[in-house]
């Protein structure tokens, strides 16, 4: 396999490559962007052109610079021994394989995808979807040998990618629906997945039927059969081994597992917590499950929420805190798709800790989640501050009020303790505040020990206002 013939170099080394705005010459999809997806169909062969690439829409060289367009891409696929379970493991191929042409960056899948093209590649002639949809190929054929044919669509007009945009959904949904019919206790094998390590090298997801990938495009049955398929690639099995703790989803094979592939960096999970030995996240995930401690509950933003969450922070700033591979108590990268999973969160009080979701997050999972809380959890067309959600709340009596009560008593009881008697050495209080100074949550770190060269208490004086 041969690319001497593009304008710019293709080929793994470059994957995890950056393209700031200032650098971009035309972004494709992306949060500002309404419609966009990416989906890989199996055909017969009769039913597609080897090698052909078809575009709907402005070419790159008709597109403006700096300018946003959605974008569409349709990859058909055929051979012998292809089946329609691949489709979902060979369409997360899209984001490793475009990811390897030197001047472009793809980000998510399904229907969050979003793509940069550099002002430099452009410059060195990449200015056609041509190109990039016979790179695809190319990738496709070489990578995967059981793919004989295949051929790609873009589709970037607002008008063409309506109906492809819609089909696309569809599936989305049927595959959706085909993995809430089993569980974790159901199998005797767990799956993981590593396509995101250019951009996360401590990363690596686990999936189980409980836990679609973070990404929300591979479940249990897209990557029982990729390992399948290709033993040696991106996606792997992992015994489950001994269950270390049932609640919390602590597996001695996944420890290993994250162990190994993490170099070291992580050796403990649990599966079903996002406070306590939280799986790690990549970046693309569909969106963040935050822990909020001014009401002692949770809310989830998902990347395509264009406003500040309930906590004052957009999707954006908290992806930044998330992501990378790392373990984040309080951020959790999560699907869609998790959810609406009996095993959600269930180490931290499960679905019942929810306060805050998107408007368009409840709609789309409210039907798979119980009758009695769905009204309980506020969107923003409810609250606009955590005054507001803290007041919706009692309103609503949410099941986390009831944790206040208990909160509130054993801060009494910790007051009292430390009026009456002396500070154990080693044990030290101190406050957070929350968004805007209002809330917070105590912290007290016992029998710790600490060195520093300085202690700096400085007090934070509110501004004046301006005179005018």
């Amino acid at each position: 396999m041969s690319f001497s013939d593009m304008p710019v170099d293709v080929g793994p080394v470059y994957e995890g490559e950056r393209i700031r705005a200032k650098q971009m010459y035309v972004e494709l999809g992306g949060p500002k962007v309404e419609k966009h997806f990416e989906l890989v169909r199996v055909k017969e062969p009769k039913e597609i052109k080897d090698g052909q690439v078809l575009i709907h829409g402005p070419d790159l060289k008709d597109m403006k610079e700096g300018e946003r367009y959605p974008i569409g891409i349709l990859v058909e696929v055929a051979g012998p021994e292809l089946e329609v379970d691949l489709e979902a493991v060979f369409e997360r191929r899209v984001h490793e394989f475009c990811n390897f042409v030197n001047g472009i960056m793809h980000l998510n899948q399904r229907y969050t995808n979003w793509m940069r093209l550099s002002k430099s590649a452009y410059e060195k002639g990449f200015n056609s979807l041509n190109l990039l949809g016979t790179i695809l190929i190319r990738l496709y054929k070489a990578e995967l040998p059981i793919i004989k044919q295949a051929q790609v669509t873009f589709y970037t007009d607002p008008k063409d990618i309506i109906k492809p945009y819609e089909m696309a959904l569809e599936i989305y949904n049927k595959r959706d629906e085909r993995a809430r019919t089993i569980h974790d206790e159901d199998v005797d094998m767990f799956y993981g997945c590593v396509l995101c390590q250019s951009f996360a090298p401590t990363h690596a997801c686990c999936i189980t039927p409980d836990r679609t990938s973070l990404c929300g495009s591979i479940n249990w049955f897209d990557a029982r059969a990729a390992a399948k398929v290709d033993p040696k690639g991106p996606i792997f099995e992992i015994p489950p081994g001994k269950c270390l703790n049932e609640e919390a989803g602590e597996f001695t094979g996944v420890n290993e597992m994250i162990k190994k592939r993490s170099l070291g960096e992580i050796d403990r999970i649990y599966l079903y917590s996002g406070m306590e030995f939280p799986h790690t996240s990549c970046g693309c995930f569909e969106a963040i499950d935050f822990y909020i401690p001014e009401v002692n509950g949770h809310g989830i933003v998902d990347r395509n929420y264009p406003d500040v969450a309930i906590n004052g922070l957009p999707f954006s700033a908290m992806a930044n805190q998330t992501g990378g591979g790392k373990q984040m108590p309080g951020f959790n990268g999560v699907s869609i798709q998790y959810i609406v999973s009996p095993k959600y969160q269930a180490y931290d009080g499960g679905i019942e800790t929810v306060v805050w979701m998107p408007k368009t997050v409840k709609d789309r999972v409210g039907e798979f989640l119980p009758p009695e809380l769905l009204p309980k959890i506020a969107t923003e067309e409810e609250v606009k501050d955590l005054n507001q959600l803290k007041e919706f709340l009692k309103e609503k009596n949410h099941p986390i009020v009831e944790t206040w009560v208990e909160m509130e008593e054993e801060e009494e009881e910790e007051e009292y303790a430390e009026e009456g008697a002396m500070v154990p050495m080693g044990t030290i209080g101190m406050t957070i505040p929350g968004v805007g100074g209002a809330g917070g949550f105590k912290i007290i770190l016992k029998n710790c020990k600490i060195h520093a060269e300085a202690v700096i208490i400085k007090k934070i004086e509110p501004k004046g206002k301006k005179k005018k």
